[in-house]
């Protein structure tokens, strides 16, 4: 089966790994926003009931079925049913050549804002800085121009970085790497933390994070966001659970590895909301802003409102205050790498399962390969098409996937292989409500969340998009990237396998 498949040294680094791959940028930059906008507090009840329904279970199927046909996602589907290995590849397609494209773009900037932390060198109006200086960017996506060389640069290091470790394989580079990376960042949003909930204002802030707002339950779209933050933060679909579960050791603890990961996520995310609002709360006492006018989600929380934080933090505790934005830009950077790593591994991990290729070369090509072309994402347009791609892929691509997982290996293998196996190696055993779960409960979730992006999207183009740009990049996207699935599910193995009775 290629080379000799490879272990993990310790259940350790598996979890480390694994939940590097979990916690990324989304989990600093996304989750608290959406916390405040979904009733505050009150939005931990349909999170956490979201994480028990949808996430462990995920976890579980994904992590028990990549360790028993110890195998990648296209494998893993291979052995299933061979009609259905293009679904295993779409995964890590999706990701490899759409998610992690402009993943690294995205820590290029992160990279690039930590050098210009410790000067502020975004001056004094961070926004237009942001999107005039930095990105110089059009108001049409067609509108390509050249790349940003400040980007390009930065993107050039991000995946000679990812190049060293994965090229290294699992015991030499990625498990090292996140022994040393998850520690790393856990001792960087700490010090975030702290000296968030410390600064003048914080109080004022948290309690916008944390206050329940108990009648946002009633509204369904707060369930659906719970849902959908829980799928995208797991990285559910991506076949990184998969590939990095069958390198676990014959004997292996599937009950708590998916119990710690899921609720570590979760925990990490909820815990980094208070470095955030804090932030936030300083920002609305210093400038005197609401807080309605200075909370965003996503990019603009990180590139516009928080160097305006820092501006202000800088300008009462100077020194102090770079020191912070540098700390937060450098935690960006540890939590995409992280995730890259992982993102890159499944589909290396794919290429060795069925084409008995070498990691080395492989790895090679495929950063170069990545690197180029990511190059879209560092133009004058880039924003738009990242913006664009980022939403169909994680909300169209991602959940279908998800959904035609479900069908193969719950009901077509039968969840009840996965649960016995578990159950012969866990000392926390699951009853038959999981099944139920993984076949009724978690694909329904999946379908009304597909729906309800779905009537959005007729309703109103994503982000005032034109219809064109919406269907020519962003479904393109999606389409091109199930081709290339169907292509390589279409090319013969070089490996023998056996379908799974």
């Amino acid at each position: 089966m290629g080379e000799k498949r490879e272990h993990w040294d310790s259940r350790l680094g598996f979890l480390l790994a694994t939940i590097g791959s979990a916690v990324g940028v989304g989990n600093i930059w996304r989750f608290p926003y959406i916390v405040y906008k979904n009733g505050g507090g009150a939005f931990l009840l349909p999170y956490f009931i979201a994480l028990l329904t949808v996430g462990i279970p995920l976890l579980l199927l994904e992590q028990g079925v990549g360790h028993k046909l110890r195998a990648s996602a296209p494998l893993v589907f291979h052995k299933i049913t061979k009609k259905f290995e293009w679904v295993g590849w779409w995964s890590i397609v999706i990701v490899m050549f759409g998610v992690v494209l402009y993943y690294a773009v995205i820590i290029s900037g992160c990279l690039n804002y930590f050098s210009l932390s410790f000067n502020l060198g975004w001056g004094t109006d961070p926004n237009t800085f942001f999107f005039n200086e930095f990105l110089g960017s059009t108001s049409d996506p067609w509108a390509i121009g050249i790349p940003v060389a400040t980007l390009l640069i930065g993107m050039i290091f991000i995946w000679f970085f990812n190049w060293i470790i994965v090229y290294r394989g699992i015991r030499g580079g990625v498990e090292k790497a996140c022994k040393v990376l998850m520690p790393f960042l856990m001792i960087l949003i700490v010090i975030l933390v702290i000296r968030g909930v410390t600064l003048p204002g914080a109080f004022e802030g948290i309690k916008w994070y944390i206050t329940p707002d108990f009648n946002a339950l009633a509204n369904p779209g707060v369930w659906i966001d719970a849902y959908a933050q829980i799928f995208f933060s797991l990285g559910i679909g991506m076949g990184v659970i998969i590939a990095y579960s069958s390198y676990l050791p014959k004997k292996s603890d599937i009950t708590g590895n998916a119990l710690i990961i899921g609720f570590t996520n979760s925990l990490f995310s909820v815990f980094t909301g208070f470095a955030v609002f804090g932030i936030l709360g300083h920002m609305v006492y210093t400038s005197g802003l609401p807080m309605d006018q200075v909370v965003q989600s996503g990019i603009g929380l990180a590139f516009v409102v928080f160097p305006s934080a820092i501006n202000a933090m800088a300008h009462s505790l100077p020194v102090v205050g770079q020191l912070f934005g540098a700390l937060f830009f450098l935690s960006l950077i540890v939590a995409g790498i992280s995730s890259s790593i992982s993102m890159i591994e499944a589909f290396v991990s794919g290429l060795m399962d069925k084409f008995k290729v070498k990691r080395h070369l492989w790895v090679t090509l495929l950063c170069i390969v990545g690197f180029l072309g990511g190059i879209i994402f560092t133009t004058a347009s880039g924003i738009h098409w990242l913006n664009i791609v980022d939403h169909f892929l994680l909300s169209y691509g991602l959940v279908i996937v998800g959904l035609l997982e479900i069908i193969v290996i719950a009901w077509i293998y039968g969840s009840s292989h996965i649960i016995k196996h578990a159950n012969s190696m866990s000392n926390i055993k699951i009853g038959p409500t999981l099944g139920s779960l993984l076949k009724v409960v978690t694909p329904l979730a999946l379908v009304i969340i597909l729906l309800f992006m779905t009537y959005n999207e007729i309703q109103s183009p994503y982000e005032g998009y034109d219809r064109l740009a919406t269907i020519g990049i962003g479904f393109g996207w999606i389409v091109g990237t199930l081709i290339i699935a169907i292509v390589l599910s279409r090319m013969s193995w070089k490996t023998s396998v056996k379908v799974e009775k």
